[in-house]
């Protein structure tokens, strides 16, 4: 009798357990199972494992075939179905001026005149570090999300993004936003609008004749024609990497600091910036220059208010899918203390700087600009350049346009010193672009320092070895 009811009273436990299990996969576990976004989720994988032969990629907004298969999107100098076929006779890019637009100069504010000269600097260098990270920076989107202008307390901007802004300055030591105010803007250009706007109104109620306008050469060129704002000042500047500060004092001088590069990728941080007012943008932090998202920290609650007023006006907001964008980008920065992404862009920027240093540290014609080595507080230690622009001058007194120059002898496109108020005997060339840009440019370059010396090595045996030794150590860490 006992075995029967101990038979009995397996089956019943079993059943009972079989019962909970799958009440919890009916009730419980179907929350985790993907329904509406698993869709969204196979093309975007899909897309992203097209190879394009490494020499390019496709999109989920690009063309498509037949309205069916993406189509790649080849990096410079490739070309065919795949990017498979190089180009040899193009164009390295190294940040060549952005087509004209057909529009008269003169019906453009000063800022968006000099826009239309602004350089193709494109921070793909990080594009690596965002495939190695694609499960934590990958973003689905339902259709209804954040349709409303403002959020449900009236707010255009979000607080949780304001919040790891905050958090990662604090972390990174290169800003100090305590009792500061955050303005969110469509990239740096349009809050070096709203700063402008700002000061311009600011002083005129204690000033009868408009602000003067000054800039310590070279600068980059979305402020060569601004007006009614006392300084401009880029630290680390564009296009040679210094850290700049302010030249005007007195009591009525106001300044704004564009501060996008002012960070371990690019510059050893030495202290916390504590500017009145300092803009910065997700494009050079993170290298989506795309989702067009930046922010200005500033001290002064009236000149906040009147960025804001701007801001809000000129496009009634930023976008909320961009703010979204960048939130999941700074989750991913924000692991691990920011060490993966700064680590990461450091290091790529510090050798490609010493490649480009070691090709034309041999020649006569051309040199670079000078850094010495600084102690970096986010890094804790000394640490070598890593910028991320050449600031190349031609030496010969005959090359008195080095654009021209690099263009006709080496098919290297820049950008020409005048556009940034030097001499046209410098040229910038931009380091931050891709890997496939980049070792052109090296290519090129090299190429061109090996035509400069073929006949002088006659006079000067030893440079021959020279030469080739820093050809060998190139070629030795490209591989």
């Amino acid at each position: 009798m006992a075995k029967p009811q101990s038979f009995y009273l397996v089956c019943l436990a079993f059943s009972l357990v079989f019962n909970l299990l799958l009440i919890f996969k009916l009730y419980v576990g179907r929350e985790w199972e993907l329904s509406w976004s698993r869709r969204a989720a196979e093309e975007a994988e899909y897309v992203a494992a097209i190879s394009c032969s490494g020499h390019g990629k496709a999109y989920l907004d690009g063309l498509t075939l037949d309205g069916k298969e993406p189509v790649c999107e080849c990096s410079s100098c490739y070309g065919g179905p795949h990017c498979s076929e190089f180009l040899p006779g193009c164009a390295a890019d190294a940040g060549r001026p952005r087509p004209q637009l057909p529009w008269p100069r003169l019906a453009l504010h000063p800022i968006e005149q000099s826009f239309q000269f602004g350089s193709n600097g494109d921070p793909l260098f990080l594009e690596p570090f965002w495939m190695q990270h694609a499960s934590k920076s990958a973003l689905v989107v339902a259709g209804w999300h954040r349709m409303s202008y403002t959020s449900a307390d009236q707010s255009y901007i979000s607080a949780e993004l304001e919040r790891h802004i905050r958090k990662l300055h604090a972390i990174v030591g290169n800003a100090v936003t305590g009792g500061r105010y955050i303005v969110f803007g469509a990239g740096s250009t349009q809050l070096l609008n709203a700063a402008v706007h700002a000061l311009s109104s600011h002083n005129s109620s204690s000033s009868s004749s408009p602000a003067s306008v000054v800039a310590s050469i070279p600068y980059y060129n979305n402020i060569s024609d601004a007006t009614n704002v006392i300084e401009f000042v880029t630290s680390p500047n564009n296009p040679d990497g210094q850290l700049n500060k302010a030249n005007v004092q007195g009591p009525n001088a106001k300044a704004i600091y564009d501060r996008v590069y002012y960070w371990p990728h690019f510059t050893a941080i030495p202290t916390p910036a504590n500017d009145d007012i300092m803009i910065f943008a997700i494009s050079k932090l993170t290298g989506h220059a795309g989702s067009r998202f930046g922010w200005a920290v500033v001290k002064d609650e009236s000149v906040f208010q009147k960025m804001a007023m701007y801001t809000l006006i000129d496009s009634m907001g930023i976008s909320r899918d961009a703010q979204l964008r960048a939130l999941k980008v700074l989750n991913v920065v924000l692991e691990g203390g920011g060490k993966d992404i700064f680590e990461f862009g450091y290091n790529t920027m510090r050798k490609r700087w010493e490649k480009l240093s070691n090709v034309l540290s041999v020649s006569n014609r051309f040199s670079l600009q000078k850094f010495a080595p600084k102690h970096c507080t986010f890094f804790k230690k000394t640490r070598e350049p890593s910028p991320a622009y050449a600031w190349v001058k031609c030496e010969r007194e005959k090359d008195k346009d080095c654009y021209a120059v690099l263009k006709e002898e080496a098919n290297v496109y820049g950008l020409r010193g005048s556009q940034f108020g030097a001499e046209d005997r410098f040229v910038r060339l931009a380091l931050v672009r891709s890997q496939d840009d980049f070792d052109l440019l090296l290519q090129r370059l090299n190429q061109l320092v090996l035509e400069e010396k073929s006949s002088a090595k006659l006079f000067c045996p030893r440079f021959e070895d020279k030469l080739a030794t820093s050809t060998r150590l190139n070629i030795t860490k490209r591989s």
